[in-house]
């Protein structure tokens, strides 16, 4: 049902909502434009899926505007503003009466000023790992922690909270402690399983000096690894690969997601891989994928 722009405002309290804004908040007349913007938006796509008020507006139907919006492309400042004018709209309709409860209470908005990381092509992984000098002794090791962190789409932090006997290689996972002390299982593809064995069967045990305290990922000096050790491991490698896309950790846990959505995988099995608590911050990643499905209909479709 798409009904009358009049009819819309009306249903959805929007010039009301423009009232409280100038004359009871005191906003600037450009920020009660872009409230009442994002205040509309939802109001048509609440309105085209059936939905006729805001009483009717659900958490769920939320969520998938925001993460309409995110999967065109926009700015995480530009979603950030439309989930702070989200949340004020519906604490204007609940003090109004307007409405029961406030479905706007779990929804998270992106950091502003944060954009999500460039992804790696396949072919730009392929080179990463390739740029290893295997002839220096730490080579199993960083290729391993470059294989954990695309292979698995783990966070640094997790990586380097990995000990030995989180591995079961025999049922191909790693049991990963991630944020908020949720640990998950994680899948341990056939290449990361290949380098994490060359790696703790000839390099760890050579750095491996007692103080390990049985993390997997060791320095020099045989102790863990630090986050600033990863970056440095990883910066040397895209520098000798020639990448210029700035890399750090979660580019490649990025990638990781990509590359699962744009070879079909489902958005609840790649949430549950990457750890996330809300499946709403997983579908953050999925504008990428839609930008590769795009871009695939463009160039192959006859009318593309």
């Amino acid at each position: 049902m798409t009904g009358e722009a009049p009819d819309i405002e009306r249903a959805f309290h929007l010039e009301f909502f423009r009232d409280h804004l100038g004359f009871e908040r005191g906003l600037s007349p450009r920020t009660i434009d872009a409230y009442l913007r994002e205040a509309r938006r939802l109001a048509a796509f609440a309105d085209s899926e059936g939905v006729a008020d805001p009483a009717g507006v659900t958490y769920g139907l939320l969520r998938d505007h925001v993460a309409r919006l995110a999967g065109e492309g926009r700015a995480a400042s530009t979603v950030a503003l439309t989930v702070y004018a989200l949340r004020g709209y519906f604490r204007f309709l609940l003090v109004e009466g307007a409405i029961e409860s406030d479905p706007s209470k779990r929804l998270e908005a992106p950091q502003a000023g944060r954009s999500l990381p460039d992804v790696l092509a396949l072919h730009e992984i392929e080179a990463l790992i390739g740029a290893v000098d295997r002839e220096n002794r730490t080579a199993p090791r960083d290729i391993a922690i470059i294989e954990f962190l695309y292979g698995c789409g783990l966070r640094v932090s997790e990586l380097l909270a990995l000990k030995v006997r989180d591995l079961d290689l025999e049922e191909g996972f790693v049991g990963v402690h991630g944020k908020g002390g949720r640990d998950r299982l994680v899948p341990v593809g056939a290449d990361a399983d290949l380098a994490v064995r060359r790696y703790l069967g000839i390099t760890r045990p050579e750095l491996d000096r007692g103080e390990s305290a049985g993390h997997i990922f060791l320095n020099a000096q045989g102790r863990p690894l630090s986050r600033m050790g990863v970056l440095k491991i990883l910066r040397r490698h895209v520098e000798r690969a020639g990448i210029l896309k700035r890399v750090t950790p979660h580019t490649l846990r990025h990638s990781f997601a990509t590359h699962l959505l744009e070879g079909g995988a489902d958005l609840a099995s790649v949430q549950e891989m990457l750890g996330h608590a809300d499946i709403s911050t997983t579908e953050i990643y999925t504008h990428v994928d839609r930008s590769h499905l795009r871009q695939v209909h463009r160039s192959h479709h006859p009318r593309g």
